[in-house]
């Protein structure tokens, strides 16, 4: 029986197709008369329209569409494998660098002596050293040795120390330290690290800090800025603080431990922030493994940096005269502004 021709459709615009393709679609229009149904002809067309299909969208390129992305910034670097001398090396000169950038780095807690130095780093815990730069004054004023705190009225104390926060606690730690200079150590702070930790409130952070700045003798002062850097820096990957203080003290002669602490500290407090660290204005980038989990953009890095160098008061209410030069700014005494 003889197939009809299917009326033409009107022209339309020529479509680039595969030759194979035109004609099976072609013969694909021819049907019965009577029945309407494909021919095996026009089956067999059929099955070539859908493999000339299948091989033309797998030939044909992706179209691209434009999206809109947010500007990329750094991503963070991957976990570096270095040998102990080649990590001795960074971390050293990592040292150095901010020791240019920090040549004024110090403690940042007021004191005149050995004592006052050991309440407040006592007072330190849970607070800014600021706030216990704003606080000690009156407290060194009305209680100035050992022995005058030592017989205080607990109530009088906490008054003083409420601005410190957990001021209960605090209050009772000061006045029992204080009882055990009294009456163990003749009303003076002892200069070995097994003696300071005996001390009611005083753990190996307190008693370094103390050993190092009041007694000239090398300590690492492990507190959650230095903890949370040398890991940054994959110093160490330790959490606990005996053994960040032991991975990290490894790395360097003991003579530069206390000035360590100061220069790493320093930085956690103005630049490597906890939560939005100012990658882009930080001058130990190309040393730092984690470069890039903060604002790599150099303008918006700068907006996050804090104290001195953001233009913003420093910690101290009597900073060193080279904290004052390099544009440290005295802190405002309790109340002020």
């Amino acid at each position: 029986m003889k197939t009809t021709k299917a009326t033409k459709s009107t022209p339309v615009k020529p479509v680039e197709e595969p030759v194979a393709k035109k004609a099976a679609k072609k013969a694909a229009k021819k049907v019965t008369p009577t029945t309407g149904k494909t021919t095996g002809v026009a089956k067999k067309a059929t099955a070539t329209v859908k493999k000339a299909a299948a091989a033309s969208k797998k030939a044909a390129p992706a179209k691209t569409v434009a999206k809109k992305t947010a500007p990329a910034q750094a991503a963070p670097k991957k976990a570096i494998v270095e040998s102990h001398a080649a990590l001795v090396r960074r971390a050293r000169r990592i040292n150095r660098e901010l020791a240019e950038v920090y040549p004024y780095a110090h403690p940042e807690l007021d004191f005149e002596n050995p004592f006052q130095l050991v309440i407040a780093t006592v007072l330190s815990a849970q607070t800014t050293d600021l706030r216990v730069n704003q606080t000690t004054p009156g407290l060194f004023a009305k209680y100035p040795t050992p022995e005058d705190l030592a017989a205080a009225n607990p109530e009088e104390v906490e008054e003083i120390l409420r601005p410190t926060g957990f001021f209960r606690a605090k209050t009772k730690s000061v006045i029992g330290l204080s009882k055990a200079l009294v009456e163990d150590f003749g009303g003076e702070v002892p200069g070995r690290l097994e003696d300071l930790v005996k001390l009611p409130g005083v753990g190996r952070k307190t008693a370094f800090v103390v050993l190092g700045n009041a007694f000239g003798r090398p300590g690492i002062t492990v507190d959650t800025h230095f903890g949370r850097l040398v890991r940054r820096w994959q110093w160490t990957d330790e959490t606990d603080p005996d053994k960040v203080e032991a991975a990290v003290g490894a790395l360097f002669p003991k003579s530069e431990w206390t000035m360590l602490s100061h220069h790493v500290i320093f930085h956690g407090r103005r630049i490597c922030h906890a939560r939005k660290p100012a990658c882009g204005a930080c001058p130990i980038a190309p040393l730092c493994p984690a470069y890039g989990e903060g604002e790599t953009d150099p303008e918006k890095a700068r907006k996050l940096l804090k104290y001195e160098k953001g233009g913003f008061p420093g910690q101290r209410l009597n900073p060193p005269q080279s904290y004052l030069d390099a544009g440290g700014i005295p802190a405002p005494p309790l109340g002020a502004g």
